[in-house]
């Protein structure tokens, strides 16, 4: 069964319903049950983290380098400056992730009022 299976008005919002479902849930059900049973320290844990990590680094880069929408209308180097200034903030005040992003935004947010205004 395929996506353009059946000509009714529900029948891709169920299909993507469907296998939304079952491409992340059944994911979640094993963490769930391998969870609780694999110590913090394992190497198969420190390899998920590791993986889990390198995935949203490649997500922030791929928004950075190729970003859609209003984003894109931004210079390079706005980004690029923003993520660091961001990074860096994170860092030096205490490893808080929402520190880091609201700075981030702020630069870029800034960087954007400016590049606006001129």
């Amino acid at each position: 069964m395929t996506f353009t299976s059946l000509d009714l008005w529900w029948w891709p919002f169920l299909f993507i319903l469907v296998a939304g479902w079952l491409a992340t849930d059944a994911w979640r059900f094993l963490g769930v049950y391998f969870g609780g049973r694999i110590a913090e320290d394992s190497d198969l844990l420190v390899l998920v983290r590791a993986v889990a990590t390198a995935l949203v680094a490649a997500v922030i880069g791929n928004l950075i380098v190729f970003p859609s929408g209003a984003l894109a209308a931004t210079p390079l180097g706005l980004r690029m400056g923003a993520a660091a200034v961001g990074f860096a903030a994170y860092f030096l005040l205490g490893k808080r992730v929402l520190v880091g992003i609201i700075v981030a935004e702020a630069v870029l947010a800034a960087g954007i009022f400016l590049v606006w205004m001129r």
